[in-house]
């Protein structure tokens, strides 16, 4: 290391990297602030320590809060590698304590939260008390990117959002099925199955527009040469089923969840003929051979759960 890039890594404070790091993540010093416990004031001076440090600006300061400048987005992705490489060091050392301690961040889609994590999870945290599971909910394509940056030590999502040229890696997990859903009584309710095609006749009661049920039934849609009647999008899976009860379109969801959720409204679900509705959920890391011992402890959890559940996702 040349002397000028060991006094660069001494003028750099891990602290303010960490408070950096929550205010991006937070939109506001005040907000980063009472996270951290710390005075607003405070946050601002290492703030504007760090950027004299740095010889640039990092963040646009406005009345609602912060905006990242283009040296501060440069700087998000470097401290949040160097953090995510401190807390590994910290959990792969704590292993040599008695016991298994450790810390694993998960973020997770709509899904795979509702459908398999809280029995998975549970299980796990009930044979490994001492380990803390940080859960997130977050579309698969927002969980791909937090896995790459090290937002995420494990990601849980749809593996089709993963495309060509990523540099993560993958493991089976679940198979959902996505059903058709809409009031008892409606004209598609007596179908055993039936073409997403044949739903664009009707309403739809939609989730997020970046979810990956959302995408696949806009790519669907446009195959067959259509538009989705798109009434209303929804944030969760219990207010679709609300919306489709009081006739306000019909949905798509998987049949788990609905299953799980069955009671809300009087709905039907109808099998979705497509081969795109049957959809593997996978568990994606940069790497998984180098995780800490907790993180690898509940794959290897997840796995066997999966497998017990789901033997052909073993082959």
């Amino acid at each position: 290391m040349r002397p000028t890039e060991r006094s660069f890594a001494r003028r750099i404070d891990l602290t303010s990297l960490q408070l950096f790091v929550a205010v991006c993540e937070l939109g506001s010093i005040g907000r980063a602030a009472e996270r951290e416990f710390i005075a607003a004031s405070a946050v601002s001076k290492r703030l504007s320590d760090l950027e004299a440090t740095l010889e640039t600006p990092l963040l646009y300061r406005h009345t609602r809060g912060v905006d990242l400048t283009p040296a501060g987005e440069s700087l998000l992705h470097h401290a949040r590698s160097v953090l995510f490489s401190l807390e590994k060091m910290q959990a792969e050392l704590s292993e040599y304590a008695d016991g298994v301690r450790g810390h694993v961040r998960i973020h997770a889609n709509i899904s795979a939260i509702v459908q398999f994590l809280p029995e998975d999870l549970g299980e796990f945290s009930r044979d490994h008390p001492q380990v803390k599971i940080d859960l997130a909910e977050h579309l698969s394509t927002e969980i791909v990117r937090a896995v790459q940056e090290g937002a995420a030590d494990l990601g849980i999502c749809n593996t089709g959002v993963l495309g060509q040229g990523h540099d993560l890696q993958s493991r089976p997990y679940r198979r959902d099925e996505l059903v058709l859903i809409v009031p008892r009584g409606h004209a598609l309710a007596r179908r055993k199955s039936v073409a997403f095609e044949q739903t664009l006749d009707f309403d739809h009661v939609g989730l997020h527009s970046n979810s990956s049920i959302y995408l696949a039934m806009r790519d669907a849609a446009a195959a067959a040469g259509r538009t989705i009647r798109l009434r209303i999008h929804v944030t969760g899976l219990d207010a679709m089923c609300r919306m489709i009860h009081n006739g306000l379109g019909v949905g798509v969801m998987p049949r788990r969840a609905f299953e799980l959720m069955h009671g809300v409204g009087n709905l039907e679900c109808v099998k979705l003929a497509d081969a795109w509705a049957v959809r593997d959920i996978g568990l994606i890391a940069r790497d998984f051979s180098t995780l800490p011992l907790t993180a690898r402890l509940l794959v290897d959890h997840l796995r066997t759960r999966a497998e017990a559940a789901e033997p052909a996702l073993a082959e």
